[in-house]
């Protein structure tokens, strides 16, 4: 237990350090609310902006989860791994260290753009919804941090993961309704977004975010809220089953992988060439 408060609090320090990064991380959202908010609208929307915002929370929360990566990566390359795997912690006492960690910044990071919010357009009428909101993003967090932690253990070298993170991150952050509603993609990107994890993610997070629990099924596809496939209705409930299993079943492979990764086959000099899925 001490190993896991000791690796979850390393993380927030360095969350908090990190303030370039944080002040990136607000403005952005901020710019992708404002831009897709003007230019897409739908007669079903009523408030644009909270629509668009809660599509850019839950991405936040989905980019800095699989940051987990990244960080993981580069303490196996700078030698942290191997001291913190060398002590009488456990590894697995570490894994959930550090998906905890991640979890817990990515959830900070959401809450940050959720009061930014408040103050262009967001508004509750039930004091149940923040709290709901926090429920949905600690979830959500934890999920894709299983998926963070299985790429680090897979792709073991920093520079090579933000190429593939960028490579996939952007394809399932667009095809997901987040910025773009799925009603406006072509036919082919529609059924790419039904296997997006993503697009569920957003669906049932913006469910909670607008209030909408007590729609029909046919209002929630309308807005956007619901997934229509070929006749089947895939209702932010069933959308949040998906996601707690797509979460369960990362967190177990990636704590699995990372107990048996052999770390002394990674060091300073690992190039791109060999580190990439070795």
């Amino acid at each position: 237990m001490n190993t896991v408060i000791a690796l979850w609090i390393r993380g927030l320090k360095a969350f908090v350090r990190n303030k370039t990064g944080l002040i990136f991380s607000l403005i952005f959202p901020i710019f992708f609310v404002y831009v897709f908010g003007a230019i897409f609208k739908n007669d079903y929307i009523e408030n644009p902006i909270s629509y668009m915002l809660s599509g850019v929370i839950i991405t936040t929360v989905f980019e800095s989860s699989l940051n987990l990566a990244s960080t993981t990566v580069d303490d196996m390359v700078s030698g942290f791994m191997k001291e913190v795997l060398v002590s009488p912690a456990k590894r697995l006492a570490v894994a959930i260290g550090q998906l905890l960690s991640a979890a817990t910044v990515s959830t900070l990071q959401g809450i940050l753009v959720l009061i930014l919010g408040l103050f262009i357009g967001i508004e509750f009428t039930s004091w149940t919804t923040p709290i709901y909101i926090l429920v949905a993003m600690i979830f959500v967090g934890m999920a894709f941090s299983g998926v963070g932690l299985f790429l680090a253990t897979k792709v073991r070298s920093g520079q090579t993961f933000q190429i593939i993170k960028t490579a996939v991150t952007m394809p399932l952050t667009f095809i997901s309704g987040a910025y773009i509603p799925l009603a406006l993609l072509p036919d082919l990107l529609k059924y790419v977004a039904y296997i997006n994890p993503m697009t569920y993610a957003t669906a049932f997070f913006r469910m909670i975010v607008l209030e909408k629990t007590g729609l029909p099924n046919e209002q929630l596809v309308n807005e956007g809220l619901a997934i229509d496939i070929n006749g089947f209705i895939v209702t932010p409930f069933i959308s949040f089953l998906i996601i707690i299993m797509i979460g369960v079943i990362f967190i177990i492979l990636s704590t699995r992988s990372f107990v048996k990764t052999d770390f002394s086959r990674i060091n300073r000099s690992s190039s791109d060439a060999s580190a990439l899925w070795g």
